[in-house]
């Protein structure tokens, strides 16, 4: 594999990573084969520039927090691949079931009568619980804000009394 390859593949596993947060899945999507892709996904974690990479990608999207992450993908994820694997009119093979993005699919059962029942996370909660998390992070801000504007009040007035 040609080094320029190679960092391509890095790059993207890097980008995968800190996306779904799952290293063999990661790396897979990135183009590492599939049979090796959690080895390879482990050296590329280890790899200093991987390291480095994931840090900037996740400060440059400013949403380290893995929960959020989640939880926007869960409430604007796409679904076709879902729709696509009901109304297959069979089972799609393995190496195509690998690629389908299913992160929204909360069950899959098979019916009585042979049929398919697919569940989907609820967007609406989704959207509720990161509405919950981004106004916790936002009064967080506002108490240390607070805090800070009255202990710098606190200082400032007892420097004046003296």
């Amino acid at each position: 594999m040609s080094e320029k390859n190679n960092k391509s593949k890095r790059n993207a596993f890097c980008c995968y990573y800190v996306m779904l947060g799952n290293v063999a899945e990661a790396a897979v999507k990135a183009g590492f084969d599939r049979d090796n892709a959690l080895a390879e996904g482990i050296r590329c974690l280890k790899s200093a520039y991987c390291k480095k990479t994931i840090a900037e990608m996740r400060e440059l999207l400013s949403d380290s927090r893995s929960v959020a992450a989640g939880l926007k993908r869960l409430a604007f994820g796409s679904c076709s691949d879902a729709v696509y694997l009901v109304f297959a009119d069979e089972l799609p093979p393995p190496e195509v079931i690998e690629k389908l993005d299913l992160f929204n699919v909360s069950e899959i059962k098979r019916v009585k009568g042979g049929g398919v029942e697919v569940k989907l996370f609820d967007r609406m909660k989704a959207l509720e619980k990161l509405f919950e998390l981004e106004n916790a992070f936002s009064d967080k801000d506002k108490a240390a804000s607070l805090i800070q504007a009255l202990t710098s009040s606190a200082e400032e007035s007892e420097i004046g009394d003296d």
